[in-house]
């Protein structure tokens, strides 16, 4: 009696993939091993017709997509060029789910304020044991700059806030830190914007960030790591206490 084979899972079914996903696929592997690099120009789109033995659809729709995950740049009435990807890049891309991640699931974004002060925290360590003269003076030149800033816009304040915090990250010297940092930051900007700032302790802000900056001369890893932990938990113990929900102040 022959036997009979049950049903497989979905997995076992065959599916024939479009043109453009395979012309997508092998534009990829030229990126990926270097056959084609960063500000390289990409071939016409008659080359790559040519090429994979395809229609001009299959390859349009296969560089929109490059165009659309970052890996290229098309610009209408030139050719297209390869982009080169960093850790800013990537995250740079991510902004817009970052927005409906926030907007969507209220805990998240207690989620991302834990994540920031780990990341905080760490990187202000490692910046005391690293920081050079020159790095010190950066900071010190931010908050000069921050200080010139008082009682104007609070939009300016704030940018040179994360620009201070950002040059604490770039002294760690790992452009994935200081990238996620850096998305972190802008993430609560452009969303949370009260997380970051604070009406009426602008004061006490360069008070800390003068303190912190003091510590990371003085290679004082431990003594920077207090500092920038009472800093940031001030600023979210503000926000709880004093900032609904639609008003700036935290």
């Amino acid at each position: 009696m022959a036997s009979q084979l049950s049903p497989g899972p979905d997995g076992d079914k065959i599916v024939r993939r479009k043109l453009s996903d395979q012309v997508l696929v092998r534009l990829r592997e030229m990126i990926r091993t270097g056959e084609l690099k960063p500000g390289d120009a990409m071939p016409s789109e008659r080359a790559l017709m040519e090429r994979f033995g395809v229609g001009r659809p299959a390859v349009r729709e296969a560089l929109q997509s490059l165009h659309n995950s970052g890996l290229i740049t098309i610009n209408h009435g030139e050719r297209s060029r390869v982009n080169e990807i960093t850790a800013g890049t990537v995250l740079d891309r991510s902004d817009e789910i970052a927005r409906l991640l926030l907007d969507s699931v209220p805990s998240n974004l207690e989620h991302l304020k834990q994540a920031r002060r780990m990341f905080e925290l760490g990187i202000v360590r490692l910046a005391a044991e690293k920081a050079t003269d020159e790095d010190v003076a950066a900071l010190r030149e931010l908050v000069a700059h921050q200080r010139a800033l008082l009682g104007t816009d609070a939009v300016p304040f704030i940018q040179t806030d994360m620009a201070f915090h950002a040059r604490i990250a770039a002294i760690v010297d790992n452009p994935i830190i200081a990238a996620v940092s850096a998305a972190m930051l802008r993430w609560l900007f452009e969303y949370h914007t009260a997380l970051l700032h604070w009406s009426g302790k602008e004061d006490v802000t360069l008070a800390e960030h003068e303190r912190i900056v003091d510590l990371i001369a003085a290679h004082d890893a431990d003594g920077a790591v207090a500092m920038m932990r009472d800093h940031l938990d001030r600023s979210l113990d503000l926000y709880a206490r004093s900032a609904g929900p639609t008003q700036p102040g935290g």
